[in-house]
């Protein structure tokens, strides 16, 4: 069975932005990894406003989604009271709701990594515990 992985913000605005500081990086990472990537819609509104500024940023969001390189499959709705408890832990980091679907997602997809450009992963848990296992460059 392939690895699947689960995609933050980082890597997916530096995989359609050219000029972003780890485009090379992330092209690499993206390369490597079997699609479907799995992600939050919480990543794809902070990517799409992220790329709002770039040409066509947004649609190339959209169109990752319509070619099923992503999938969405976490349901925010499904785990309000977890994500509210994460956040409250992770409030002295300022946990992004993004962040927290994810890392609800590592619970759920339990063998996935996250291709993150965010250090806060090192310090996140899932399962209360556990080490989160990430896909990063090295100076994170």
């Amino acid at each position: 069975m392939k690895q699947r992985v689960i995609l933050d913000i980082g890597p997916l605005v530096a995989f359609i932005n050219g000029r972003d500081k780890y485009h090379n990086w992330a092209v690499m990472q993206w390369a490597q990894i079997d699609p479907p990537l799995l992600t939050c819609e919480a990543v794809l509104s902070e990517a799409c406003f992220l790329l709002g500024g770039h040409d066509e940023g947004q649609m190339a969001v959209i169109e990752l989604l319509k070619r099923r390189v992503l999938e969405t499959p976490f349901r925010l709705f499904e785990h309000g009271n977890r994500i509210a408890r994460l956040l409250r832990k992770y409030s002295n980091v300022s946990m992004s709701l993004a962040d927290a679907c994810l890392v609800l997602m590592t619970e759920l997809y339990s063998e996935s990594p996250v291709l993150t450009l965010d250090g806060d992963f090192r310090i996140y848990r899932k399962n209360e515990r556990q080490v989160i296992p990430i896909l990063s460059p090295p100076e994170f």
